[in-house]
């Protein structure tokens, strides 16, 4: 998935992979250190490596490399999603973590093979375009 986004100041936001594993959107800009719920972490559970984060106001590209969950033929799921790469504005924030469960509010949702993908705009003003999607074998 490819796509461009661009936060006002303090807004918070999300691309949720298969509407379950978020990629946050934030507001991170001029931070010292990112955590885990600023721009580029995988919500609440891995912080980016850096922090790539624009200033508000100015789009900012994101690239997500993403693998959904593998299920064998009985539905038994026999390997965890996982984030292969994650690219912030040229910078690699996630690089090859895997997600056991979805993310934040999602953490015990019903995991599945293929899903949509749902961006977040709930918490202050989010703008998105160009928005790219390859599925790679």
């Amino acid at each position: 998935l490819q796509l461009q986004f661009m936060v006002s100041r303090h807004s918070n936001s999300g691309v949720k992979m298969m509407r379950i594993y978020e990629i946050q959107i934030l507001d991170s800009y001029g931070k010292r250190r990112a955590g885990k719920q600023d721009c580029g972490a995988v919500y609440d559970e891995d912080a980016p490596l850096v922090n790539a984060a624009r200033r508000p106001g100015q789009w900012q590209t994101l690239w997500i490399d993403f693998r959904a969950p593998r299920f064998d033929a009985a539905g038994k799921k026999t390997a965890n999603a996982r984030f292969v790469k994650v690219v912030l504005n040229g910078r690699v924030v996630q690089r090859n973590v895997e997600i056991a469960h979805g993310t934040n509010v999602s953490r015990h949702a019903p995991e599945h093979a293929t899903g949509q993908i749902y961006l977040q705009g709930d918490h202050g003003p989010v703008a998105f375009r160009d928005l790219k999607i390859t599925p790679l074998n």
